[in-house]
């Protein structure tokens, strides 16, 4: 997949996530899984919360963000998406 692409799957989905529990008024919660490590994805980080922070999003204020790493060890990919499903992220 492209990145354009990717990045535009990705902020539908966050949108999409959003939405729900926005009409509930609780503080929705995203999860966010990347196979690389956090070090390798800061460039990447800095568009998509600037991106959620132009929509009325911040995290720790209004909206949690759960990050998982896998570290390039794509074999951690599952157990961490699991952690995820277990924190009921949206």
């Amino acid at each position: 997949m492209k990145r354009r692409g990717f990045f535009g799957l990705l902020g539908g989905t966050v949108a999409a996530a959003l939405a729900a529990p926005v009409r509930a008024q609780q503080r929705p919660t995203v999860g966010i899984l990347v196979s690389a490590s956090a070090a390798g994805y800061q460039a990447i980080m800095g568009p998509i919360l600037k991106g959620l922070g132009e929509a009325g999003y911040a995290d720790g204020k209004n909206l949690t963000i759960e990050y998982r790493w896998a570290d390039y060890n794509n074999d951690r990919l599952p157990a961490l998406a699991a952690d995820l499903v277990s924190h009921q992220v949206a």
